[in-house]
């Protein structure tokens, strides 16, 4: 099976090709030019591969939540190049890929939504896939929801921005955390493959971001009257 897949979802701009378990990978630190970079990634792997979009099963984007420009793009990207080819696109949440790059058993992922809040998910690995404990949801670093028993790994952007607060919620459930880890199209792969072997593909139409957060955009005076009631976090 070939399947393509990419993520956008943070400031990292990330492309992979899957080929029967084997995965190439592209990645870039793109500031805001993922729109930019996205589509020659792709091309390039194709390529190298020696391979057309026509010898893809399906496209994996890593759905959200995340950036909400970036979620967009890898939608919109995924969408086009599948209907053009005429196959399925599997979304994938960035917060279990987050659980598959950490290659723990009992993880914490979470990343940091700014203004006080992160997004947060909790997984355990029942052999080749995630038990979701907690679904991706938005909330305080401090009111995080809670795990039972230990030996959990925290990762994700969160905990570079919010460890001292993730740390006091968690405890001694909290057994290590990973800094420095991002959500990656090669995992995004790795957990489309298995998506799809599912049958839990669905057509280009049918996907759509996951943004988590009500609104998508907040005004000016919005965020300040938030941070006020947060006092000022």
């Amino acid at each position: 099976m070939n399947l393509l897949a990419l993520d956008t979802s943070t400031q990292w701009c990330s492309a992979a090709l899957w080929r029967d378990g084997r995965v190439s990978v592209r990645e870039e630190d793109a500031g805001q030019r993922h729109s930019n970079l996205i589509v020659p990634m792709l091309d390039a792997l194709l390529r190298e591969a020696g391979i057309a979009l026509g010898d893809v099963q399906a496209i994996a984007f890593g759905a959200g939540p995340g950036s909400f420009t970036g979620v967009r793009i890898a939608c919109g990207v995924a969408q086009g190049l599948a209907l053009g080819a005429g196959i399925p696109v599997v979304p994938v949440s960035t917060l279990a890929a987050l659980a598959q790059a950490s290659a723990a058993d009992r993880v914490i992922a979470a990343m940091d939504a700014r203004i006080g809040e992160i997004y947060h998910a909790c997984y355990v690995r029942e052999r080749d896939a995630w038990r979701c404990v907690h679904e991706p949801g938005l909330c305080r670093a401090d009111d995080a929801p809670a795990v039972a028993g230990t030996g959990w790994t925290g990762c994700g952007s969160a905990f570079d921005v919010h460890e001292s607060a993730l740390r006091a919620r968690y405890g001694n459930a909290l057994a290590r955390v990973l800094p420095g880890l991002h959500p990656h199209a090669r995992e995004v792969a790795e957990l489309a493959a298995i998506a799809f072997r599912a049958g839990r593909a669905i057509a280009p139409d049918d996907a759509a971001p996951l943004y988590v957060r009500d609104k998508v955009a907040m005004t000016v005076d919005e965020r300040t009257r938030r941070k006020a009631a947060q006092g000022g976090a």
